[in-house]
């Protein structure tokens, strides 16, 4: 797929080298050439200009681009200014960053839908992880729902699926299992690293200690389970 990033702060260049990482094309934009020089061997395309001059903004390729990030983030006036020329020049999908709630109003009335905020969104992940025990990694779906990594509790360990009942008694779903490896990094040292160790688990799937479990199920039932 192809991808505009608008703003190569912390945020967005860390969005695009990811982006790029996946197999991606990937234009990064911004008005400071430290940070254009920074990434142009990083990701796909670097461009040096002001998203906010309508003149300069025409001359990115948005009729090939699948999607249009405006990752703007110290700036609410040019991410509202980027943000409305993406709608003014009819971008197929567009993604802006909110920094605060009236922010978000502005992008939601000028008819921008999918609206990321990165600070909230990991404090928000943060405030589970040390508030929840076991919990390693969560992703919200929506505000009911989420898919978390989580260590299996000891009482589990030694029984399989249909024994700990997941869908009967907590009604939530084992997605995968993973396992921690040891894994040599750049520097020759070890480290451990969770990878995946089968697909769908069947029911007599038995866990073991050290076990990541993937979870999916409603965010009461997650914390139920936790608990």
């Amino acid at each position: 797929m192809k991808f505009i990033v608008i703003g190569l702060g912390s945020f967005g260049a860390s969005l695009a080298e990811k982006l790029t990482a996946q197999g991606n094309e990937v234009m990064g934009v911004d008005n400071r050439m430290e940070k254009v020089n920074m990434l142009k061997d990083k990701i796909t395309h670097t461009i040096c200009i002001d998203a906010t001059d309508e003149a300069a903004f025409m001359s990115l390729p948005l009729k090939n681009t699948d999607t249009v990030i405006v990752a703007i983030g110290e700036n609410e006036g040019a991410n509202i200014m980027a943000t409305a020329l993406c709608k003014n020049h009819f971008v197929k999908r567009i993604i802006s960053r909110a920094i605060n709630s009236l922010h978000e109003k502005v992008l939601l009335a000028i008819g921008v839908n999918e609206i990321v905020h990165p600070e909230q969104e990991t404090a928000e992940r943060w405030s589970k992880k040390l508030c929840l025990n076991g919990l390693l990694e969560s992703f919200e779906l929506n505000d009911n729902y989420s898919i978390i990594e989580a260590v299996v509790p000891n009482k589990y360990v030694g029984k399989n699926l249909l024994e700990i009942g997941f869908r009967e008694k907590f009604n939530i779903l084992v997605l995968t299992i993973l396992k921690k490896t040891e894994q040599r990094n750049i520097f020759g040292t070890n480290r451990m690293v969770a990878t995946v160790l089968q697909g769908i688990p069947n029911p007599k799937t038995v866990i073991q200690e050290g076990d990541i479990l993937a979870l999916y199920g409603s965010n009461l039932d997650l914390k139920d389970f936790l608990k």
